[in-house]
Formats: C-alpha cells, structure tokens, sequence
C-alpha cells in the first residue's frame, strides 16, 4: 500500500472536490429541469411599511377630528394630515427599528394634483425616492398619459440611488408601447431578509385600466387570478415559500382574489382607498371598511393577511409578518398610522382658542388612540418639494369663487359602496343627502358641461362619470388649484348626437361597470335625472329617465329622439365601460377641444357676482341625476 504524506493527502482531497464539482456542472447542463434548491426550513419575521394611491397629494392637508379637550369632552378639532415628507419621516424612522423591513407602494402615484400636471410625474417620484420604496405597483392611473407618459414617470423613478422595482405581472405591453421588452416593468421580483428570499408580485387591475385609464390600444391586461396564480407557481418551483400580491384592485377584490389562489401569503392593496383599521376610529369621526389586517384564508384553506393603507398620503401601514418554517403565516398584525401635525384649532370659527391643558388633552387622546400619530415632517424631502411646491403655488392661489357648502365627493350614492371616499370625513361620507343622490360635486361638475354645452352647441344632456371628478370642494374659497384637483385629467368635452336609447345604454354600460367593481363608471348627469334599481335586469336598472327643458320642468326621455349630448373625449371613446358611446362616430360625434377643467372655470366665471367671489352652491336636488337609488342587499 502507497503511505500518502499530509500534504498530499490534502491535494488528492482538493482534486476529488475539483472533480465532483466538474460532475455537478455536467449534470446542470443536461438536465431540462433543474432540482429547485433545498429552502432553509426556518421561521422568518418581516415588517411591510406601505402606501397606496398617494396621486400626486404631496402637500400635507387640513382635517378635522372628534378629540378630547378635556376628559369626557370630545369636539371637533382642526388640524393637518399627511404629506408625503411625513410619510417619508415615519418610514425612515421605522425602517430603522423593525425587524427586517420592507417598503411597498401599491400604485396610483400619480394624477389628481397640480404636481402632476406641471411635472409629468417628477415631483412624485422625486419624493418617492426619499423613501426608497422597494417595489411599486403599477396602478390604473399610471396609465393615463399611454405607456409613453408611464415610461417617462418610471424614468424619473429610477434616476436615483433607489432601486425601486416597478411590478405588474398580468400587464402585457403591445408592440406599439415604449416599455415593450422594458426592465422598467417586471412581473416579480425576489428580496431577501435574514438569508431568506421573499417573492413579490405585482397585479394591475385590468378591466378598470384597460377601460378607465388610457393606456396604448395593444397593451393588453390578463385575468388578474390566472396571472397571480402563474407567477406563484414560477417563484415556488424556485424553491420560494413565501409570497406577497402587491395588488392594486380594491379591498373587495383583494378579499375575492385570495379565495381563488393557492400559495398566497399577503396582499397589500390598493385602487379603493379603503381605510383599514379598529373601529374605534369611529370615536374619532372616521370610518373603516374593515380590520388591518384582514385575514382570510386561500383556496387551499391557508391564512391570508390583507392590507390597504387609506389614501393620498394619509396613512403609512405597518405589517408584521410571521411566517412559520413552511413559509406559511403564522401570526400577522400591525396599525395603518394616520399621520398628523402638531398644530391644532376648535374647528368652529367661533369656537375659543385652546388652552395648553386643551393641547396636552388632544395629544394624549392621539396618542391613546394607537392609531393617529402626530409625524414631524421630513426636513429634505420637504427642501426636494420645494422648487415643485413654488410652481405649483404660483400658478394655483388665484381665487375663482366662494364655495357656500361642502361639495362632497361621492361615487355610488347609499350606505354600502364606496362609503369612505371623502377627504372631509364623516360630514361627507355620513351625510344623508349624498346618500340619497350621490356626490355634489359630481352633480355640480356635469351641471358646469351641461352649461359650457349649451353655450356651444345648444346641449341638451351631458355625462360625466363619477371617477373622473377626484377631490371634494370644501365651504368657502375655490382657487384655480382646487379646481385642477377636482378635475386633474387631460380631458376634453365632445358633441355627440345621441338617440334617447343610446343615452338610456350608455347609463346601463355604466352601472354594469359598477356591478363589476368599478365604482368610478356610476354616471352623473347634467339635465336628465333617474330613479335607479341595482337587483333589477339590465335594461330595467335605470328608470323613470326625465330630461330637463328650458323652464326648468321635466319631461319623459323619448328614446327615439336625438339630443346634443355633452360629454369628456375619454367617456366618448368608450371608456369606463361606456361602450355604447363609442359607436356614436362621424358626423354625430365632434370634438369640441375644450380643456375640460377649463369648461369648469368657465362655467364658475359665469356665475354671478364680482370675480373671485362668485357663489358656487349646491344644486337643487330637484336637478341631482340619481333621484331615487335601491342598492342590492
């Protein structure tokens, strides 16, 4: 036998592993399906820091809240809310003191403020980027300028440090689009916390994007389910056990699409503005939709946690996240904070000024709540606003009129859809006239084409769609800023030449929008009013359809008559599901041109009274489309 010295001992070992490894390699080549590799079978806590549907609402915002001055005496207190650099303060905080963190923004970043429309996109992301989300999910209104304006925002996006991954993985980009074979949009993306890896994905909500937003004629949306459920089982067959959905569908949705999943293990959401929390944010004059979290299970009977955080800037949720060494959900909880200021006020004008004792009572009932958080703002993201914010005021302080009431916003009119929507609280979203009718500002919007119609081409009816209008007016002064906030899209109003049963289509086109999910397609109309019954059959929903003379009375819709319609380009291509519009071309479709956020101010600069004053009230409910609404049960 050959006595091998140590050193060579150590060199025969060295060339077998050589050579193992060699074979390895060898084997790899040949095999079509690879082993998936051996997960660590460990347990695993993460922190998720979210947002969603911030829509360009950079500036922090004025509220009221029910808080106690003093035990046992809870009033109406004014203070601000939000502001992006106090969502980046609070994530920044917290990113630095939980357990394995992750920052997600779940779509809609844009449109809805004078930031976007004077920056295409860049102050938003320019603030996004002072958090460093670690993924974004492509919302519905990050289509609304084509794919063109959605590479231009995402280019803005990844001009920085961050490494903010932008998902969608049922968005199929058309040979025409700019991101076609992009690496600006992905599908999923993995992250790894403590030595684990964490499949994210993204879901855009399809027919609500495809009909709704404006995004290039061949970039397709796939069955939100089937594409989720694809891409989980492409991440598992990597061998990854645990999975979050960044959908930006709706709180609804959310909860139906877990149902329909087999290893989903979080979904963050978005598109509904839905406000989660405990209900004892009812003290404070605020209405959940639902617990955060949610749970639920999937089609497989394993938990699901489910998470939204409000709207515009409002709230940062805060997860947690337990996964047991499965990958499978252990335990989740976590608060959506409403972030506050410091500075408050007795709401009514005649109220006292608050006493110290008053203060400190307020900040304790804040701080008790668990849920508010006074949040001081972010010093350099409010210095990366500034140049944005000095445009943006300059061109929005000018004062067009003097609002005499709340103008609430309001999609769907009663007590069950769409009931948190208003950023004036409860004084909107409780009240019983906007139950009844729907939102006021809406009404007074379709009221303003209905006007700039007649003025040019004699109309007789006009159609807005309840999603088109984005922000409530609020009681006192309306400045060119509020009014681009109220209508922020590049829209503008067309002629069409409509047969009564058109018209009487288009609003059953839109109510099944409503049905499906969509509650931005619940139509608004200026001159005609209806009585509305969702349990009933299509064709049978909508009755009791009165147009409005020129006395001011009402008179049955003939549906074999013709009238001038006025309406936005976006409703006139079909959009929000008002397909039957679509097929009114030729001669009896034309495009007026007019910017429809200018048709608004022209209708307020027809008002009466001196400039910058002029009253903009409340319609007569006499006028409110919906007279009469019977939701389902």
């Amino acid at each position: 036998m050959i006595q091998l010295t140590t050193p060579q001992k150590m060199l025969t070992l060295a060339l077998c592993s050589l050579l193992l490894m060699a074979c390895d390699d060898d084997n790899d080549t040949y095999n079509s399906t690879p082993t998936a590799p051996v997960v660590e079978a460990r347990a695993l806590d993460i922190t998720i820091l979210h947002i969603n549907d911030s829509h360009s609402h950079l500036d922090e915002e004025s509220t009221s809240l029910n808080l106690e001055t003093a035990s046992g005496v809870r009033e109406s207190i004014s203070g601000n809310r939000g502001g992006f650099a106090r969502v980046t303060a609070l994530i920044n905080s917290l990113d630095k003191t939980v357990k394995n963190p992750v920052k997600i923004h779940s779509g809609d970043a844009i449109t809805g403020d004078l930031y976007f429309n004077l920056t295409e996109g860049k102050a938003d992301a320019d603030l996004m980027n002072t958090v460093c989300f670690d993924t974004f999910t492509l919302g519905n209104h990050e289509f609304d300028n084509r794919d063109n304006g959605l590479k231009k925002f995402l280019g803005f996006l990844a001009n920085s440090r961050c490494k903010t991954q932008a998902l969608s993985a049922n968005v199929k980009f058309g040979a025409s689009s700019e991101l076609k074979d992009s690496p600006l949009v992905k599908p999923s993306t993995i992250l790894e916390r403590d030595g684990q890896k964490i499949g994210f994905i993204g879901l855009t909500i399809s027919g609500k994007t495809k009909n709704a937003s404006r995004p290039n004629d061949d970039t397709l949306f796939l069955d939100e389910a089937d594409s989720a459920q694809a891409e989980i089982n492409r991440l598992k067959a990597q061998g990854i056990n645990k999975i979050i959905v960044q959908s930006h569908m709706g709180y609804q949705q959310d909860q139906a699409l877990a149902k329909k999943l087999s290893g989903v293990d979080v979904i963050i959401g978005g598109d509904s503005h839905s406000l989660l929390g405990p209900q004892s944010l009812a003290t404070y004059g605020l209405t959940p939709e639902g617990d955060y979290p949610s749970k639920t299970t999937d089609k497989d009977g394993k938990p699901v946690c489910i998470a939204q955080a409000w709207q515009y800037a409002y709230v940062v949720g805060k997860l947690d996240v337990s996964f047991d060494k499965h990958g499978d959900v252990s335990s989740c909880s976590g608060t959506p904070y409403v972030l506050l200021g410091d500075q408050f006020k007795r709401t009514a004008a005649t109220g006292a000024a608050l006493t110290t004792a008053e203060i400190s009572s307020i900040k304790a009932d804040i701080a008790k709540s668990n849920v508010l958080k006074i949040v001081s703002p972010d010093q350099y993201t409010l210095d990366v606003l500034a140049p944005f914010k000095a445009a943006k005021d300059a061109l929005a302080l000018k004062q067009v009129a003097i609002a005499s009431d709340n103008l609430c916003l309001r999609r769907i009119p009663g007590s069950k859809r769409d009931i948190s929507r208003s950023a004036l609280g409860d004084v909107c979203n409780q009240n019983p006239r906007v139950n009844a009718h729907g939102g006021d500002i809406q009404q007074v919007v379709a009221e303003a084409f209905l006007l700039q119609g007649k003025k040019f081409f004699n109309a007789d009816i006009s159609i807005q769609n309840g999603g088109g209008v984005r922000v409530d007016v609020a009681k006192g002064p309306v400045t060119v800023g509020n009014i681009y906030t109220v209508l922020p899209f590049k829209n503008t109003l067309v002629q069409l030449k409509a047969s009564g049963q058109d018209i009487k289509n288009t609003l059953e086109d839109a109510i099944d929008g409503v049905l499906g999910g969509n509650s931005g397609s619940y139509p608004y109309t200026g001159g005609l009013r209806w009585e509305i019954d969702l349990n009933k059959a299509k064709g049978q929903r909508i009755s009791k359809l009165e147009v409005r003379n020129a006395t001011g009375g009402y008179a049955a819709l003939d549906v074999a008559k013709t009238y001038n319609v006025v309406t936005i380009n976006f409703l006139a291509d079909g959009q929000d599901f008002y397909t039957t519009l679509k097929g009114i071309t030729g001669e009896r479709r034309i495009d007026v041109g007019l910017d429809y956020a200018e048709a608004f101010l022209n209708y307020v600069d027809t008002l009466p009274g001196s400039t910058g004053s002029k009253p903009l009230a409340l319609l007569p409910l006499t006028d409110y489309s919906t007279q009469k609404f019977t939701d389902t049960p």
